[in-house]
C-alpha cells in the first residue's frame, strides 16, 4: 500500500523515478516557495523553513505575510524500490507534513527531493477538492 501511494505520488508531481540516487538529502533549511492554489489556479510566492525537532520537522510557511504552522515526517529511499520510514534524519529524501493555518484551517502536504536539489509536492487544504503544486528551492 505504501508503494503505490508514493508512486502514486510520484506520477502526479511528476518526480523523476531517479530519486533513488539523490546525494544532498536533508530538508531542514530556508526555501523560496513557489506554488498554486489547489481551488483557484492562483499562484502564489514566499518562503518556507523546515528544521528538525527530535523525531520530527517543524515547518512554517510565509506566504502574503500569513503563516501556516505544520510538523512532518521524514522517509527515504533505502534500496531498489524501497522505502524507509522513521525518525527525521539528515538521509530523508520526503517530508510528509501537518498543517495549520489561521485558526480553524489545515491540511496536507508530502515533498520529495528533486535531483536538482529542489524539493516538489503536492497540498491540498480543509474542504478542498483539488490538489496543487508548490516547489521549494533553497535559499
Amino acid at each position: 500500500m505504501l508503494k503505490r501511494l508514493v508512486l502514486s505520488t510520484l506520477l502526479c508531481t511528476g518526480v523523476s523515478a531517479a530519486l533513488p540516487s539523490v546525494a544532498a538529502a536533508d530538508p531542514t533549511g530556508t526555501y523560496n516557495v513557489v506554488g498554486m492554489n489547489p481551488d483557484n489556479g492562483k499562484n502564489y510566492t514566499g518562503t518556507v523553513k523546515v528544521t528538525r525537532a527530535g523525531e520530527t520537522y517543524n515547518v512554517v510557511w510565509d506566504i502574503a505575510g500569513s503563516q501556516s504552522i505544520g510538523t512532518g515526517i521524514g522517509a527515504k529511499f533505502t534500496g531498489e524500490n524501497k522505502f524507509g520510514v522513521g525518525p527525521a534524519g539528515k538521509d530523508d529524501t520526503a517530508i510528509s507534513i501537518g498543517y495549520m493555518s489561521g485558526r480553524d484551517s489545515f491540511g496536507i502536504a508530502m515533498y520529495f527531493e528533486q535531483p536538482d536539489g529542489t524539493w516538489k509536492g503536492i497540498w491540498t487544504y480543509k474542504g478542498s477538492k483539488q490538489v496543487a503544486g508548490e516547489i521549494w528551492t533553497r535559499k
